[in-house]
């Protein structure tokens, strides 16, 4: 077997197992997620990610592994908005807290099903036109810099006025009711789809939207272009947003510059692909350092402020 298929080997065992171990030992149906239980989670996926960073290291080399780490740091930082967005659907519909956890589930399991798809057509796209790498270089600087310049955007998310809750509405038979957390029932002999079926698909299609920021991200980051690092970043990211749910539900406010950390990111690593055209390479290395100091600076300044401004509330 070559490298790359021993590493994916391992990736499909070491993600099964968690998964089972996630669910099994870590999670029970319908049970409410502490905060001490999603911050036991969080790290369980953090570590694991990080590990099979030094897997990487160990069969494909150092650059390799701080590729990795680095489109995971990217995509992990990314989803975080993810979560803003998360928690509004379900405030919308105020299913059962104890009904949260397998929606989740589901709905990030979908989500990576999409994401696979997406990031299949990007790989055939950029093997075969390699120019529209600097497209998604543009698009990046763009973008960073329409984040940055607005405010908590996430805020402006209404479920309501979503294009895809409007057609399930419009073609599907939906009772807005929690029914138990679950998804059809039938009631004088017709199948009605639940409320938690509608979050289940909203939590997916949503995450294809943030997908569009974070897959030109990663072919950035990944200079090598190695499908496998590009794969398991994102898989690893996202698999990691049940845990990073409940713990973050509760302190959305906290983070209130988290977005122009990772703006800063996005118009970097958008430049350092433009950068190409002019055969400058940035190296790994130094993208990996721009992303720890930009989002690790703006998680404590906003932690800071938060706490400034809990102090001079009277």
């Amino acid at each position: 077997m070559s490298p790359t298929q021993i590493s994916y080997l391992v990736f499909g065992i070491v993600l099964l197992l968690a998964v089972i171990l996630d669910l099994g030992l870590l999670s029970r149906r319908s049970a409410t997620i502490s905060l001490r239980k999603a911050l036991i989670q969080t790290v369980f996926w953090v570590l694991l990610a990080l590990a099979f960073g030094i897997f990487v290291w160990y069969e494909k080399g150092r650059t390799e592994a701080i590729e990795y780490v680095s489109a995971y740091m990217m995509e992990w930082s990314l989803s975080i908005d993810n979560i803003f967005v998360f928690i509004l659907i379900f405030g919308f519909f105020k299913i059962k807290e104890n009904h949260e956890a397998r929606a989740l589930l589901i709905g990030i399991l979908m989500a990576i099903v999409f994401r696979i798809i997406f990031i299949s057509a990007g790989v055939i796209l950029v093997d075969r036109f390699s120019w529209i790498l600097y497209i998604f270089g543009a698009f990046l600087v763009y973008t960073g810099i329409k984040i940055f310049s607005v405010k908590q955007d996430h805020v402006e998310f209404d479920p309501a006025s979503n294009p895809v809750y409007k057609f399930l509405n419009r073609f599907l038979p939906v009772v807005h009711d929690d029914e138990g957390g679950k998804f059809i029932i039938r009631k004088d002999g017709k199948r009605f789809f639940t409320n938690m079926f509608v979050i289940v698909i909203l939590l997916a299609t949503t995450d294809i939207v943030f997908a569009l920021d974070s897959i030109p991200a990663v072919f950035a980051i990944v200079a090598s272009k190695e499908e496998m690092i590009i794969y398991t970043s994102n898989i690893f990211a996202v698999l990691g947003l049940r845990s990073l749910f409940f713990l973050l539900k509760g302190a959305v406010n906290k983070f209130e510059y988290l977005q122009q950390g990772i703006a800063v990111v996005l118009i970097f690593i958008g430049l350092k692909m433009l950068a190409e055209i002019f055969h400058f390479k940035v190296p790994a290395y130094i993208s990996l350092i721009v992303i720890i100091i930009c989002l690790a600076g703006s998680i404590v300044y906003s932690v800071q402020t938060a706490k400034n401004e809990n102090g001079k509330t009277p």
